[in-house]
């Protein structure tokens, strides 16, 4: 009888052991549900704030864009402006000679 007692009592405590253990993974698999909705959360957050900052570095880009295409047809204007201003002056130049040419071989 005293042996069948003993069994029992180990087998009682091997049970009781085996729940403390569950008991214990319960609270880990809390304490890690826990976490994956905070970092869950978190990525929600960080993917949302990587969209809009996606979207403004476009706007931004496109925009930089506008601005070297105006800059560059603005310096190209100016240097026709400017080779068209040489010219000229050449042609001014080469006038005011031919008239001063004219204007001696007159007097």
């Amino acid at each position: 009888g005293a042996s069948l007692q003993n069994y029992n009592n180990e087998l009682v405590k091997c049970l009781e052991d085996l729940r403390e253990r569950r008991e214990e993974v319960t609270r880990q698999i809390a304490k890690e549900e826990e976490v994956k909705a905070k970092i869950q959360n978190d990525l929600r957050v960080l993917t949302e704030r990587l969209a809009r900052i996606n979207e403004s570095l476009a706007r931004k880009i496109a925009s930089r864009n506008e601005y070297d295409r105006t800059i560059q047809e603005t310096e190209n204007a100016y240097k026709k402006i400017l080779d068209s201003s040489q010219t000229l002056l050449h042609v001014l130049k080469r006038e005011s000679v031919t008239l001063t040419k004219k204007k001696a071989s007159t007097q």
